[in-house]
């Protein structure tokens, strides 16, 4: 089974570039905070870029930000922009047809699934990037001091 950390590294990241408040951040401080290499955290931001969750520059004054205010990008858009295979999927192998739950159980199980990842969505998409910052904050250092330790 396949599981994957790109969301909570994804919401990480956006939460640095949140608290740093407009100011350019570049891959190399957002991956000292995730503590993970730049080159990962590069990718990740090609994904959030392509769903216009940041702006990017290269050259002077280069790094990545919102592109818009934290507080109207919710969880729900960062799932759906860096997460590629369904958190939910159905063995690639058949079962048995003749078993009186093997024929019927892929269909019980998709309209399970369906049911669950609107739940997932829904529920992600009730909270903000800006409410992540704010409980985050409460947990420890601000992104801004952590920069400053470098």
């Amino acid at each position: 089974m396949r599981s994957s950390c790109r969301f909570a590294v994804a919401v990480h990241v956006l939460a640095v570039l949140a608290d740093k408040n407009g100011e350019p951040v570049s891959s190399t401080l957002l991956a000292a905070s995730v503590n993970t290499n730049p080159v990962i955290i590069r990718r990740l931001l090609l994904d959030l870029q392509k769903a216009k969750l940041v702006e990017t520059k290269k050259g002077a004054g280069f790094g990545s930000r919102l592109s818009r205010p934290a507080a109207k990008i919710n969880l729900g858009e960062i799932f759906r922009a860096v997460e590629k295979h369904e958190p939910f999927i159905l063995p690639h192998r058949k079962p048995n047809m003749a078993c009186p739950v093997g024929c019927g159980i892929q269909h019980a199980l998709e309209a399970v699934f369906i049911s669950a990842l609107r739940a997932l969505e829904r529920d992600l998409s009730r909270t903000t990037l800006a409410g992540i910052l704010r409980s985050a904050r409460r947990g420890g250092v601000s992104a801004r001091e952590f920069a400053e330790k470098d």
